[in-house]
């Protein structure tokens, strides 16, 4: 397999933790860049190993000393990738797999990094809204911002290699798994 960054955006919603996490079953040596955040935990997240939890203050210092590859605050919140992270893991051979929002994954498009985008989206905004209600996790103006930012994102997916619409949960797997066949293969 030859080490690529590959990056993967979604709207919320969109289904893109399953996808990743299915693609990431499937490829042993594919390794999931672990993100740094300021929001709080979920229930059921650990430190870690769904995100780096951290405050403020302490992303700013890292994000302003150029520690951070992209980073970005989306939500109210900010989210950034460690570019030591990443380069340790590219040069020894690993393909590293970034799940990071749109504007994340245009920095290091537009840095020249060298990588395979791909843009997840759902079948319809409706079907969007249904899943994000669907979770039970957000407030009704959290709902609303998401689907906001939701169509400025998916007005940006001709920037990506890749679009998979995740209508069919194994459909859309297999055309994951395909991709990263093929872009590994290389």
């Amino acid at each position: 397999m030859a080490a690529k960054l590959f990056i993967v955006s979604a709207p919320s919603g969109a289904g893109k933790t399953t996808l990743v996490n299915k693609l990431l079953k499937r490829f042993d040596d594919l390794v999931f860049s672990i993100s740094h955040t300021t929001r709080l935990p979920r229930e059921g997240e650990v430190h870690g190993k769904d995100y780096f939890f951290t405050d403020e203050a302490q992303f700013m210092e890292m994000a302003d000393a150029g520690q951070m590859l992209e980073w970005a605050q989306v939500h109210g919140n900010c989210y950034g990738t460690s570019a030591a992270f990443i380069q340790e893991r590219l040069s020894a051979g690993q393909s590293v797999l970034l799940d990071i929002d749109v504007q994340g994954g245009r920095q290091i498009m537009d840095c020249g990094l060298d990588s395979v985008s791909i843009f997840i989206m759902a079948p319809s905004l409706t079907v969007l809204e249904q899943r994000l209600r669907g979770r039970g996790t957000d407030t009704e103006e959290v709902i609303r911002k998401r689907l906001e930012n939701a169509k400025k994102e998916i007005a940006q997916k001709s920037f990506y290699t890749h679009v998979v619409v995740n209508d069919v949960l194994e459909e859309a797997i297999s055309e994951l798994i395909g991709i990263v066949e093929q872009e590994t293969a290389n």
